[in-house]
């Protein structure tokens, strides 16, 4: 969202010469706060940009300088509108309705040739991120958390495990992350004195405060994210490893390799032996009949019986 309101500041003080916070933040229907949040940010990247007081005053470039917006391509404002497009909010919620608007500004303040491009994108794709057979979860709690966020204010929620144990949690939240439509709360936890991980959508109940907190200045939200993301992944590695091999031929190998996490392929002959980890027995179990037509399940043992059984009973059912 703040990107798009990045781009539509620099859009409308190259196009109008020179603006006024207050206007700006009317435009964008933002506050001035963050108009100037902003436009600190747009100096540090390098943008030269001047701020004069006074009546004559205003927001505009430094002379002779432009942020060549008008040279975007068509496909780097369509990349731009659909990606703001495919941002989920968790329903009609404030953010999302914030966010409309502020595509509805950028479209409007584009230059003229891009207009046509803008409405081109409209009419062709369309974003639906919402699942086939099963209701989207609500996360009813999302508005409160992303506004603690924003203003930095501690917050005490009512959390639910996935065990379904409910606990109360006084915490900093230092930010949100969203991966594959799941909104995750970055938070320090007072009682357990670390940051944690909470799934917003088990966020039950959200308790404001006034009171105030101040992100460490070393933490970075992305770095945070990413190595937490690693280690639930070697922990995953560690504890959903059940290797299975699978006997086939190269034009089923690619389909298998499509399908699931490849440990080992060895050539043998014709045919590539394949080492897949199917995570589990069970899960092995669950999910090995769906392979038997593309491949033969050659390890491990148990398996490779439980298979047989199932088989033969198909066959008996059918014959």
């Amino acid at each position: 969202m703040r990107l798009h309101r990045l781009i539509a500041i620099l859009l409308c003080i190259e196009s109008r010469g020179r603006m006024k916070a207050k206007e700006l933040a009317l435009a964008l229907e933002t506050s001035v706060r963050s108009i100037y949040r902003d436009i600190d940010l747009l100096a540090e990247a390098g943008v030269p940009i001047v701020t004069a007081s006074g009546p004559k005053g205003g927001i505009y470039l430094m002379e002779g300088y432009t942020a060549n917006l008008k040279q975007l391509n068509g496909g780097d404002v369509i990349q731009l509108y659909l990606t703001g497009m495919g941002i989920y909010t968790g329903g009609p919620t404030e953010s999302g309705l914030k966010l409309k608007n502020a595509l509805l500004k950028l479209e409007q303040t584009m230059p003229d040739p891009y207009q046509s491009d803008i409405r081109k994108a409209k009419a062709r794709f369309y974003f639906d991120d919402t699942p086939w057979w099963t209701e989207r979860v609500a996360i009813p709690c999302l508005e409160s958390v992303r506004a603690a966020v924003w203003g930095s204010k501690k917050i005490t929620i009512q959390y639910r495990k996935a065990d379904g144990v409910c606990s109360s949690r006084h915490v900093h939240p230092y930010g949100l992350v969203v991966k594959k439509g799941d909104w995750y709360l970055i938070a320090f936890c007072e009682i357990g004195q670390e940051i944690r991980t909470f799934k917003c959508e088990r966020i039950t109940e959200v308790q404001p405060s006034a009171e105030v907190f101040e992100v460490p200045v070393d933490f970075s939200l992305e770095q945070h994210w990413m190595m937490q993301e690693t280690r639930f992944k070697q922990l995953c590695k560690k504890e959903e490893y059940y290797p299975v091999v699978i006997r086939t031929n190269k034009t089923q190998a690619g389909i298998i390799a499509n399908r699931l996490e490849i440990i080992q392929s060895v050539q043998e002959g014709s045919h590539l032996h394949l080492t897949v980890n199917m995570y589990s027995y069970e899960a092995a179990c669950r999910d090995a009949m769906d392979w038997i037509g593309r491949g033969e399940i050659m390890e491990p043992t148990a398996l490779r019986q439980f298979v047989k059984e199932q088989i033969s009973q198909l066959h008996k059912l059918y014959a």
